[in-house]
């Protein structure tokens, strides 16, 4: 007997629905709505990682403490937003997205709260591990939810949400940057940290169970499996440990930017210097910061979208190709203020991408059942990616410039893009063959 139509919006396992009838009884609007919430949601957890480097001198000043060991809080804060991503995306496909954004939401508040108070190095590793436990809930909850209410569109649904993420933080930069100037970066922590937290709460109460079955992409382009794989049989399979490495690859590169921005900015001697684009002048680090996160926002669907029509390694190719490009041309062209913000730019539009990308990729080479928790298997690689952040410091230390660095990740992001073009893609052409035969 079809269930009815009021028991998607429960959080219970009761209340997962088992007939593709379920699945229609909800309106187009419906699951455009549950994609805005996430959307939200996601641009509320957006500044835990996108605004941290506009706190890294401030602290530096305030207590002394080395950027090294500052960024290793950035460190804990990725780890414990990706690789607990699995455990947090199994609770979802077990109870529902609702319970598991809930406390996400207190926890991220809970996370920079503690940070306006921390006076110690270990309180402020602290404060991070909570703050990226609820990021990592809110995360992989709404892209998760992402790839089930939108099987046939998974490039756009996953890119949309992870938007909020990559672009979120746009609006507030300057106002945080401001507090931070006038009120001390504590206050900044403080207010901002509630006010995103409460938003993440309340919207939580509006989040329902995805429908168990609806239908695929039609794209010959877009290739997807025929049968649900477990994450038990998704860590056997070869096809997902080559996206993983991929995924590493060209995370390191971008959490690199996104977290040395402001020293690399200072290094450069050119983070307070006025830049004028189109009669918008602002100083060279905030104007970047600015624009990068709405091109890193942009991004994401629009590459998703891409891919969506012309398959998803041919969309990884060119992508991660301009990837590469664009990260050496920032560090030969980056000492110019206004280069620094255009070519920032490039940079993290050609990398954003991956959070569209690789979800929707796994959940069209495994299935759509345990979307989330082989999701959040694979995003686990964005914390692996993290522990190379404060190598990145290092090696720039013990130099004396960024070169290495920026050969590096401009090396591996070319290797990336060769990998998806001349190994992901066959593999996964024989792994949704062989999918097909045993469905």
């Amino acid at each position: 007997m079809t269930r009815p139509t009021t028991s998607l919006a429960g959080s219970s396992p009761a209340a997962y629905p088992h007939h593709h009838d379920a699945a229609a009884s909800r309106s187009e609007t419906y699951r455009w709505g549950q994609l805005l919430i996430g959307i939200v949601c996601m641009a509320m957890i957006a500044n835990l990682q996108y605004g941290w480097t506009l706190f890294v001198n401030p602290i530096a000043e305030k207590h002394g403490w080395s950027r090294a060991a500052i960024q290793v809080a950035f460190t804990i804060f990725v780890l414990t937003e990706t690789w607990l991503v699995p455990i947090e995306g199994y609770l979802v496909d077990r109870f529902g997205p609702r319970p598991v954004v809930l406390v996400g939401g207190i926890l991220c508040g809970l996370g920079w709260v503690l940070n306006s108070f921390a006076s110690s190095l270990p309180l402020l590793y602290v404060a991070a591990a909570i703050g990226g436990l609820g990021a990592g809930a809110v995360y992989g909850t709404c892209v998760g939810n992402a790839l089930k209410w939108f099987p046939d569109r998974r490039g756009l649904a996953a890119g949309m949400t992870a938007a909020g993420f990559g672009a979120g933080s746009a609006l507030t930069i300057i106002p945080i940057s401001t507090m931070i100037h006038t009120s001390g970066y504590e206050a900044a922590f403080l207010y901002f940290g509630i006010g995103q937290g409460l938003i993440v709460f309340l919207l939580a109460w509006a989040l329902t169970r995805p429908p168990a079955h609806a239908a695929g992409s039609t794209n010959r382009n877009v290739q997807q499996s025929k049968r649900d794989y477990a994450p038990s049989e998704v860590l056997r399979s070869p096809v997902f440990w080559v996206m993983y490495a991929m995924f590493v690859m060209v995370a390191a590169g971008g959490l690199m930017a996104t977290a040395q921005l402001a020293p690399i900015a200072q290094d450069f001697k050119i983070i307070d210097v006025p830049v004028n684009i189109m009669g918008l002048v602002l100083p060279a680090l905030t104007f970047a910061l600015a624009i990068d996160r709405v091109l890193n926002g942009i991004t994401r669907p629009f590459f998703g979208w891409v891919s969506d029509r012309i398959g998803r390694e041919q969309t990884m190719f060119v992508a991660f190709a301009l990837e590469a490009v664009g990260i050496l041309m920032l560090y030969h062209y980056g000492h110019h203020p206004v280069l620094f913000v255009v070519l920032t730019g490039i940079v993290f539009f050609a990398w954003g991408e991956i959070y569209s990308l690789f979800p929707s990729t796994c959940a069209d080479t495994f299935g759509s059942k345990y979307a989330a928790s082989n999701a959040g298997m694979l995003y686990t690689a964005k914390g692996t990616a993290s522990l190379l952040v404060p190598l990145s410091s290092m090696l720039a230390a013990a130099t004396g410039s960024w070169q290495a660095v920026f050969i590096a990740a401009s090396a591996v992001n070319a290797a990336a893009a060769l990998l998806a073009w001349f190994v992901l893609r066959p593999m996964r052409r024989r792994h949704i063959a062989q999918s097909r035969l045993s469905a």
